[in-house]
């Protein structure tokens, strides 16, 4: 770690504490060389494989934008999204795997949606799962219904 001063190669870390959701390590570090303190926070990233191979960090942005689009029209404010991908992350973390499938991601958003709002829920979950007819449809709301 290079102490942000003086731009001295090493540190001694001083004390570490890790956030309350565990997600997240804060160290306080202080510069041999300089003597100044300094603190670093440290997460484990968090990659996602695309279909096409591609691999890329994941993006709590992405989840909301995706949603947001099922959720048009719709009485989900803002905090009601951050919160949803704040879950869906939380879930994914959970597996302990530091890189996810997209397909995942997708499945990981829709118990979410459906408990925030079934109409967002079914509008994802038909583009999502690719439903192509009215039984599709038939069987998802009689799934809802039945929980």
């Amino acid at each position: 770690m290079h102490c942000p001063f003086c731009r001295h190669e090493d540190s001694k870390v001083t004390d570490s504490r890790t956030s309350d959701d565990g997600s997240s390590i804060r160290r306080r570090r202080q510069c041999p060389e300089c003597g100044k303190r300094f603190s670093t926070i440290e997460t484990a990233s968090l990659m996602v494989t695309k279909r096409s191979g591609v691999v890329e960090p994941f993006s709590r942005d992405k989840i909301v934008s995706g949603v947001r689009k099922a959720c048009q029209g719709r009485p989900v404010t803002d905090g009601d999204l951050a919160k949803l991908a704040q879950t869906v992350e939380e879930t994914l973390r959970q597996s302990g795997s530091a890189n996810i499938e997209a397909h995942e991601i997708g499945l990981a958003i829709l118990e979410p949606l459906r408990q925030l709002d079934q109409v967002a829920y079914m509008r994802f979950a038909s583009v999502y799962q690719a439903w192509d007819s009215l039984q599709d449809f038939e069987k998802a709301i009689d799934e809802l219904r039945d929980q």
